[in-house]
């Protein structure tokens, strides 16, 4: 795909990182740290695309050189010399067309946000509720390889060391970027600890990856809420509390109920659950948006829609197989670890590529 280095995008982001070269070196800028931050992450972020343009303008007056080259010499010998780095700098070209064009391509606005994920067992019974909570392990250790840090808004355990819902929080920057691709349904096919007769049976989990809400993306009104205390209750008796600290808040236009009963004090209950509500009423909100401009997501990468089957985990194959993008690894135990990098590239790439034929 030919790329227009007129296009506006381009031209407004080269104008806007000279602007920014400028206004870092402003000693008024520099003293107000916080305006200095932004601009210098802005700056940094702009900084890769800025210096592949310059690149891409270089290798274009190569090729230019060279055809002329080619084009006036006679000598056989120079002339495959000039064919062989003319070869080099197309091969150079398609990928800076290709790194810019994505470059270039709308930003999620969600992708630097925190998550709040939702992990419910679904069809399968008790096996269901083991493997969601194996799925909780493996997003809390995918979460530490990052350096991001994890929190539990509430939880409905089964007493069999499974759950029936979880809800928790991971907070790294970029951390929406890279889970969104986990919302829908995960199967996991193997043979479960009670079953004596060694067969295979197939349980479902549902996820959905919420982008944590900031007060400004959604105006909730307290005349709205219906919030009710009671007392927090845990599995075998732990950390029940003797006071009331745990909150349900339920959303009265919308019928959206949340809990929280992870923490002693019902302050800090109620700011985690109205952080989840906030989250939940957004994700709708959006997908409302989403819905009215005829779903632009819908692509390779699939529609986002949780009641999409997803991925299958196999046990007695030892494989994980993303049905999006037709992706089977033989990684089992590694990925259930936490090793989930190899997957979500896969899917940005493939999201990409979706990206490339629209532009």
């Amino acid at each position: 795909m030919e790329l227009d280095l007129e296009n506006n995008n381009i031209t407004a982001s080269e104008q806007r990182y000279e602007e920014l070269n400028s206004l870092i070196m402003d000693p008024e800028v520099m003293r107000d740290q916080e305006l200095y931050r932004k601009y210098t992450q802005e700056h940094s972020n702009l900084m890769p695309l800025v210096n592949n343009l310059r690149r891409l303008r270089e290798v274009e007056a190569g090729l230019k050189e060279n055809t002329q080259l080619l084009y006036e010499s006679e000598e056989s010998d120079f002339r495959e010399l000039v064919r062989e780095e003319i070869s080099e700098l197309e091969a150079e070209k398609n990928q800076l067309d290709r790194d810019i064009l994505l470059a270039i391509q709308p930003k999620d606005p969600n992708d630097e946000k925190d998550v709040i994920l939702e992990i419910r067992a679904g069809a399968g019974g008790d096996e269901a509720g083991l493997f969601a909570a194996e799925l909780f392990r493996m997003y809390t250790a995918y979460a530490e390889n990052r350096n991001w840090t994890t929190e539990i808004i509430d939880s409905n355990e089964t007493g069999i060391g499974g759950f029936k819902e979880i809800v928790f929080m991971i907070e790294g920057r970029g951390a929406f970027s890279r889970l969104k691709y986990e919302s829908g349904v995960h199967r996991v096919q193997r043979v479960p600890v009670t079953e004596s007769g060694g067969r295979i049976h197939t349980s479902t989990v549902t996820v959905a990856v919420l982008p944590e809400a900031e007060d400004v993306d959604i105006d909730i009104d307290p005349s709205d809420l219906q919030i009710d205390t009671y007392r927090a209750s845990g599995a075998g008796g732990q950390h029940v509390n003797k006071t009331s600290s745990a909150i349900r808040i339920t959303h009265l236009p919308t019928g959206v109920v949340v809990t929280c009963q992870d923490q002693r004090s019902q302050y800090k209950n109620k700011d985690k659950a109205m952080r989840h509500l906030r989250s939940i009423l957004l994700d709708r909100k959006q997908s409302e948006q989403a819905n009215a401009i005829a779903s632009e997501r819908r692509s390779q990468v699939g529609t986002g829609d949780r009641s999409e089957r997803i991925r299958t985990y196999n046990y007695p194959q030892g494989r994980v197989t993303d049905h999006r993008i037709g992706l089977t690894l033989y990684q089992l135990e590694a990925i259930l670890l936490g090793d989930l990098d190899e997957i979500i590239e896969a899917l940005v790439a493939a999201e990409h590529d979706a990206a490339m034929l629209k532009a």
